[in-house]
């Protein structure tokens, strides 16, 4: 499984309820590295109205992310003191990541020396943006990512339990392979129909979205304009996807601006966005 960093930002005319995304980077299968997202909100619902008249009067827009309608969820439902920057990061490589293992919420897949060089690097190539403050996932994998990433910067690490990866019940710990054999339609509905997916009538998917809104609210009501977030792949998309208005069973399409950065991969590059 690859790992890619994302941008999400609000341009600062749009208000607290319009995002636009950036798929910024992809790493090879086996190459996990942290990865990242800015989001800005503003608290100026009058502009927000403005800007909706005029994106609906000049163009036509596609799919549930586009309609701008369907990308105007409120993160916060409060207007916000100032607008808001979040740099979204998915911890490196895992030892279940390396045995293709489900993870899911559990605490036992620990960093690889993959996964420390690959935060090492984040950190490096995150080394000239100013945090206010970083919040991680408590599960040890991402735990030790931000660990790793933060380093040396003020102030301490906020570990969420909103941040944590989404439950998967007893198929964590399983390799792919062998859930696909003794559970085949289970995991066929997980892997390609996820917002269906559900153990004894608890959808985890579904569970998700509402954790990432409850999330977003954490994050965006603490003092500060840029924070750091160091999460999973599927409390990933969430955020994303709420920050865009879409909810889990979306199809909505997404402006695709970036893809490939990895050049802090392979070199001393550092980012400056």
């Amino acid at each position: 499984m690859g790992c890619a960093s994302l941008i999400v930002s609000t341009p600062p005319h749009l208000g607290p309820s319009a995002s636009t995304v950036q798929r910024s980077h992809r790493f090879p299968p086996r190459n996990r590295s942290p990865s990242v997202l800015p989001i800005r909100s503003s608290s100026n619902s009058d502009v927000v109205l403005a800007a909706a008249d005029q994106l609906e009067k000049d163009a036509s827009m596609t799919g549930g992310a586009y309609d701008f309608k369907g990308a105007t969820t409120s993160l916060t439902y409060e207007p916000l003191s100032s607008s808001k920057k979040v740099t979204l990061v998915r911890h490196g490589l895992s030892s279940w990541n390396q045995d293709s293992r489900i993870q899911g919420s559990s605490n036992l897949s620990l960093l690889t020396d993959t996964g420390v060089s690959q935060a090492e690097k984040c950190r490096k190539a995150l080394s000239n943006l100013r945090f206010d403050q970083c919040f991680a996932s408590p599960i040890s994998r991402a735990k030790s990512s931000a660990e790793l990433i933060w380093d040396g910067r003020e102030p301490p690490l906020v570990f969420l339990d909103t941040l944590k990866e989404v439950h998967l019940f007893f198929l964590e710990g399983m390799k792919n392979v062998d859930a696909k054999k003794k559970y085949p339609e289970l995991y066929t509905t997980w892997r390609e129909d996820p917002v269906n997916f559900n153990v004894n009538g608890i959808y985890p998917v579904r569970k998700l979205w509402g954790t990432a809104r409850e999330a977003w609210r954490e994050i965006l009501s603490t003092p500060g304009e840029n924070f750091l977030v160091v999460t999973h792949k599927s409390i990933l998309r969430a955020l994303i996807c709420t920050a865009l208005g879409l909810g889990p069973e979306s199809r909505g399409e997404a402006m695709l601006q970036s893809m490939n950065m990895t050049a802090h991969m392979y070199s001393d590059h550092v980012y400056d966005y």
